[in-house]
């Protein structure tokens, strides 16, 4: 019993992206007790079970590992999805027994909330898979979607029922939240930017959102570690959005202008991770430095290009370290009490050239002629694949 309930409490942890301190605080105890129990070294007093589940939102039963059999199943259908790792996969290989997994799961349960959600996003991702983002710019210089190509697409149709069915139906608001993420991308990709604007509306403002509040929620050393979290995720998400403001308008690309933006949004990492530790956010920072390479070249910096591919090359190695560990701690002060579970080991740098540049706004057909052919490419290749 005590090795199962340790077990189950870790799992528990890592499923809510938990770490071992804040469940600590809200038990009123210390993190190294709950390392005790994850390590069976020692298990909870009876009198703080209630509390474990509660925080967990689950029954004590569970917590005991006596959950149904029905629960287990459909947790196993959802892992095995997730297995395929679809989001960071540019192949569609994984479509049909993806969906099939899923299909057979509702057939056994129907209407699961969790299989249907599951199901809309591997059909959202499916069908950027096989379908492709069919989008241009148009004669006023802003990007476009082809809206009636997007509406033929049998996977987001379906994708389309299912969230508006689990937006009115879902009684798990998590569940709810997610169908209307991705409601809304996709009615602006149909060209139906009205219906897109009313989702939103639904989803709280930003100072109402989880990551804010959290900063707000406690004192002290967590205080700190959200506040941490909310900085780095800040920057991720403003990073993303500035690349995109930079493709919606293809006179943006005229000037040497998105070269100092993306630099711009490089060093808001190196200023919030000053010592060069960016744990998980090496992903992304090598992902802003393959766009920078492209950019560099097309406006005729063939050099800096070359050094941008290697400043890629040297995040992308630095997350791949990552998964050596199974929790990941920063060390600059800002953000020095900020952990993260590292995730399931994938292969990084040897996909980088196929990665490259990763956002393909503007049309990046001339400067990959280009870059390939010079010998540096090759040699630059070839450090991905030691």
């Amino acid at each position: 019993m005590k090795l199962t309930l340790g077990e189950k409490i870790k799992e528990l942890r890592k499923r809510d992206s938990r770490t071992q301190d804040e469940l600590a605080y809200a038990l009123g105890i210390t993190p190294q007790a709950i390392s005790r129990w994850e390590n069976d070294g020692s298990y909870p007093d009876m009198e703080i079970i209630p509390a474990i589940a509660n925080y967990f939102n689950i029954s004590i039963d569970e917590l005991f590992g006596y959950e149904n059999n029905r629960e287990r199943k459909i947790e196993a259908i959802i892992r095995k999805v997730k297995e395929y790792d679809i989001g960071h996969r540019d192949d569609g290989s994984w479509v049909e027994e993806c969906i099939s997994i899923l299909r057979d799961g509702l057939a056994e349960f129907p209407n699961n909330e969790r299989l249907l959600i599951t199901l809309a996003d591997t059909l959202w991702e499916a069908g950027w898979r096989r379908h492709h983002g069919w989008q241009y710019y148009g004669e006023d210089g802003f990007i476009r979607y082809d809206y009636d190509h997007h509406k033929k697409n049998e996977y987001w149709s379906e994708c389309h029922k299912i969230c508006e069915y689990l937006v009115e139906n879902a009684k798990d608001n998590s569940v709810f939240t997610e169908a209307i993420s991705i409601l809304v991308p996709l009615h602006q990709i149909y060209g139906e930017p009205d219906k897109a604007i009313s989702y939103a509306k639904r989803m709280p403002r930003l100072q109402q959102s989880q990551e804010f509040l959290l900063t707000e929620a406690t004192d002290g050393k967590l205080s700190a570690e959200y506040i941490g979290k909310f900085l780095l995720e800040s920057a991720r998400q403003f990073s993303e959005q500035l690349v995109f403001g930079l493709v919606a308008d293809k006179r943006n690309f005229e000037s040497d202008m998105p070269i100092e933006k993306i630099k711009g949004a490089i060093s808001l990492f190196s200023l919030l991770c000053d010592d060069g530790n960016l744990g998980i956010h090496h992903d992304f920072v090598y992902k802003l430095y393959l766009y920078l390479s492209r950019i560099q070249w097309e406006r005729g910096y063939h050099d800096d290009a070359f050094v941008s591919l290697d400043k890629a090359l040297e995040h992308a190695k630095a997350f791949e370290g990552l998964f050596d560990e199974s929790e990941h701690q920063l060390t600059s002060p800002l953000v020095a009490f900020v952990k993260y579970d590292v995730g399931e080991r994938r292969e990084v740098v040897k996909a980088l050239p196929e990665e490259w540049p990763y956002w393909s706004n503007p049309d990046y057909s001339r400067v990959k002629s280009e870059i390939t052919a010079d010998s540096r490419w090759n040699e630059w290749v070839a450090k991905t694949q030691l």
